[in-house]
């Protein structure tokens, strides 16, 4: 099986020993899966630094040095937004508009048939999508 992690499962798994042990259970468990992340969770993850680089810039350097690895542990396995996503995203949007950021990861999930691993699946129930909840 092969999943796309929702930001909020990467963000929980940066906790390490303090993170939900259901998260790291779920982890665990699916090891030897294919694991993959949206370009938007860099962007989300992006932002959320560069707001906090505006209220203390001080505290965003671990969080750098997190982003920096991830990206280099999926370097392989970053989804892009290509044509196909967005006409899929297109769709999805016509018959119920969502948020965009998850629109997006819905259809990119549809797109290359994986499943989102989320702590929202409320959020991407109108899209048909599967999801897991690992929390």
């Amino acid at each position: 099986m092969a999943f796309l992690l929702d930001t909020n499962v990467l963000l929980e798994l940066r906790k390490g020993k303090r993170a939900d042990p259901n998260v790291i259970a779920w982890a665990r468990a699916h090891l030897h899966d294919r694991i993959y992340i949206s370009v938007l969770s860099i962007g989300e993850i992006r932002k959320g630094i560069e707001l906090l680089r505006a209220k203390n810039p001080k505290q965003c350097p671990p969080f750098e040095t997190w982003l920096s690895h991830l990206m280099d542990q999926y370097q392989d396995d970053i989804l892009p937004i290509n044509i196909e996503i967005v006409e899929r995203w297109g769709e999805l949007n016509a018959r119920n508009p969502m948020p965009v950021i998850d629109s997006l990861i819905a259809a990119s999930a549809l797109e290359y048939r994986l499943t989102v691993v989320t702590r929202n699946t409320r959020d991407f129930a109108p899209t048909k999508v599967p999801v897991v909840n690992p929390f």
